[in-house]
């Protein structure tokens, strides 16, 4: 495979996630509606009851509509992991991954293709979130939005990655659904997009161990600490790290010799 091979598959997957974002308007509105739901009428609620929360990045008392904004991009990038996976076990049971995964082109390259489109739409709508979250008067510094991008590809690869590994295992399109709800709103609520760790920990110890094992937890932290131009290597360690082992899974899976799909029969 030479650059121009490489250059072209990219350019081509890329073109055609971008398309078939464009032709389901649906998904975007969705994608903006479902956080400034949580932004707008859920942080009211807990405004109320908890008044202000302590953010590490600041190191002060701070609105809680701007401590859960992190949390709510993570959560753009996740339903769009999941979203893009849906697409995969679609195009599976439709047959044009088949034509895809058929290529000269090597199969590692055409997932990471397929992520990296996936993970740039995802970008697309959390800097639409954070436009539409400034008209209500809820910011971050100027250059954050910028430190924000690196983090924005890392956890939308990371969150990509997992989706994945999740399309794999499924094999009819309409068991993906209970899926999604099996994994998406734990690790939401099992993370800090909500409330800080401290409080999680006062809570329930239980709770906090299971935060802590959560990789969302290191995507909505990393994200918020680059969001407030603060660095937590920890948290970018852990990402990274979490998006190696599942986009690895990911190649075994999709591997029709020694996959997941192998096993399944779907010749894929």
């Amino acid at each position: 495979m030479t650059s121009v091979h490489a250059l072209r598959c990219l350019l081509g997957i890329m073109k055609r996630e971008y398309l078939r974002f464009l032709n389901q308007r649906e998904r975007f509105i969705a994608a903006l509606v479902r956080p400034l739901l949580w932004l707008l009428i859920f942080a009211t609620g807990f405004r109320a009851i908890l008044g202000v929360s302590i953010i590490e990045p600041y190191e002060t008392y701070i609105p809680y509509e701007v401590y859960i904004t992190p949390g709510l991009i993570a959560m753009i990038q996740l339903f769009n992991g999941m979203q893009s996976s849906l697409s995969m076990v679609y195009d599976r049971e439709m047959g044009s991954m088949r034509t895809l995964l058929v290529s000269p082109v090597p199969r590692w390259y055409l997932l990471f293709c397929r992520l990296l489109a996936g993970t740039l739409v995802s970008i697309l709508q959390s800097y639409a979130f954070l436009l539409v979250a400034a008209l209500f008067d809820i910011r971050a510094p100027a250059l954050g939005y910028v430190a924000l991008l690196p983090a924005l590809i890392v956890t939308g690869l990371m969150l990509g990655a997992m989706g994945m590994v999740l399309s794999s295992m499924i094999r009819q399109l309409e068991n993906f659904a209970g899926i999604m709800n099996f994994v998406i709103f734990p690790m939401f609520f099992l993370s800090s997009a909500l409330y800080p760790l401290w409080r999680i920990q006062e809570s329930s110890d239980l709770l906090y161990r299971l935060c802590i094992l959560n990789p969302f937890t290191y995507a909505v932290e990393l994200i918020r600490f680059s969001l407030y131009l603060k660095t937590n290597g920890a948290a970018a360690a852990v990402v990274v790290v979490a998006f190696m082992g599942f986009a690895a899974i990911a190649v075994y899976a999709y591997d029709p010799a020694r996959g997941i799909l192998s096993r399944k029969g779907t010749g894929e």
